[in-house]
């Protein structure tokens, strides 16, 4: 069982999948303490009493690069931090129709409300920490887009233009780069604004 970040929309059913599946659970070395604690030791969320959940327990600690098989597939984890400690952005490769693939699943780029960017005591190294997961984003070769909210790269209506014969709309290397640059520049413009000491 892998995550993409340890937020509770993204974790919260953990404990109970391992418990119902036998399942192993993967995650990133810098979200174990926040998934082993059921949220509480998240920099942002961890005392926000609704938002927490029942721990779970980390079968497999990932470090940024550390790969895993499911079935044939190889998938790569790379550590895209910022929007939490231990985001994770998974790769891998797929074959179709004879032709060779770059899938990436992307964990999260975004800045969520509230978030402090600048003089944050929780997190001190936020901003560069985004700022990393940028500079990874962009160097990851990406033919298939796909990410932990299908919003991230229109899951909905690419789904609806699939047609027998019809060009995969989920091949979209130039939707991925206009995304990551996107986000990147809605980080950059908050933290502009914060450094500003606009709020």
């Amino acid at each position: 069982m892998l995550i993409s970040h340890a937020h509770f929309d993204h974790d919260a059913g953990a404990a109970r999948i391992k418990e119902l599946t036998g399942a192993k659970y993967l995650v990133m070395d810098a979200d174990v303490p926040v998934v082993e604690s059921g949220g509480k030791e998240d920099f942002f969320y961890g005392k926000t009493p609704d938002l927490l959940y029942p721990p779970a327990k980390v079968d497999r600690v990932m470090h940024d690069g550390d790969t895993m098989k499911l079935g044939d597939t190889l998938l790569t984890a790379h550590l895209t931090p910022g929007h939490t400690k231990g985001c994770t952005t998974w790769t891998f490769k797929v074959q179709d129709g004879g032709k060779n693939y770059d899938v990436v699943i992307v964990g999260s780029p975004n800045v969520n409300e509230e978030y402090k960017l600048v003089d944050n005591a929780a997190y001190p190294q936020i901003a560069s920490d985004y700022e990393k997961g940028f500079r990874v984003l962009r160097s990851l070769r990406c033919d298939v887009f796909l990410g932990a909210h299908g919003s991230y790269y229109g899951m909905a209506a690419k789904y609806a233009r699939i047609k027998d014969g019809a060009a995969n709309p989920f091949i979209d290397p130039v939707g991925y780069k206009d995304y990551v640059n996107e986000r990147e520049q809605s980080f950059r413009a908050e933290l502009a604004k914060q450094q500003a000491g606009v709020r």
